[in-house]
């Protein structure tokens, strides 16, 4: 399960799990759309491609909601 982090690692934007614009890595670096276009779709923390990261809504973000620990490091 996605861990859903709440916030955008290069630039502290808010990222609500049920929302969409959010990109991943596949070890869940995660970013805006502008950043991830900033960055040519790639995580400069490990190369990975990033891609659209999924919603979680209704019931789902309920049950398992998301990561509340913000990643931005100013």
């Amino acid at each position: 399960m996605l861990a859903m982090h709440p916030d955008c690692q290069r630039c502290g934007a808010d990222l609500p799990a049920d929302a969409p614009a959010a990109f991943i890595c596949s070890f869940e670096c995660t970013f805006c759309a502008p950043c991830a276009d900033a960055l040519d779709e790639r995580c400069p923390n490990c190369g990975g491609e990033l891609t659209d990261r999924p919603t979680r809504t209704g019931k789902a973000l309920k049950e398992h909601p998301a990561a509340s620990e913000r990643r931005f490091r100013k």
